[in-house]
């Protein structure tokens, strides 16, 4: 019985072609599985349990490191998302869930770029802009007008 139904017929279809079956062991050293899934340590680090595990702790601290770093960066000054994106890099380099956030970031990332790139897209972007930079500069105008070129924050009551 399979675990993705109560049927005995019936198999479960993973999402995105993800593969799901068995991984085939008999590949040449350092050539990557067929789905592209799994640790890409090297296969000295791979043959022994200890050094695998203590492998793959040392890249989930740096890259928990670096995904930090970056959302401290998100309110302060600095890349915030490019290096969180570059700390999720660094664990699939090891680890399979991450390698298929990536995959489904980078999908949706292009699916953002293609839409953004649509003509009707961009004309309402740009009518968008223009009329908000339209009220910015009203704004702006009104303030000179009734004050001048005072700061806020130096204007006398009267």
């Amino acid at each position: 019985m399979n675990t993705g139904s109560d049927e005995s017929g019936e198999t479960s279809v993973a999402p995105d072609g993800v593969h799901t079956g068995p991984r085939t062991t008999e590949r040449a050293a350092g050539e990557p599985a067929g789905d592209g899934l799994g640790s890409r340590a090297p296969e000295f680090v791979k043959a022994r349990r200890v050094l695998h595990v203590s492998w793959q702790v040392g890249v989930f601290m740096i890259g928990l490191a670096v995904v930090v770093a970056g959302v401290v960066m998100l309110p302060l000054p600095g890349p915030g998302w490019v290096v969180i994106f570059a700390g999720m890099a660094i664990w699939a380099t090891e680890f399979v869930w991450a390698q298929l956030v990536l995959r489904w970031t980078k999908r949706k990332v292009t699916e953002a770029a293609q839409r953004a790139l649509d003509p009707r897209v961009r004309r309402r972007n740009i009518t968008l802009t223009v009329v908000g930079l339209s009220i910015v500069v009203a704004l702006a105008g009104v303030y000179l007008g009734k004050f001048g070129l005072v700061v806020p924050w130096e204007i006398k009551q009267e």
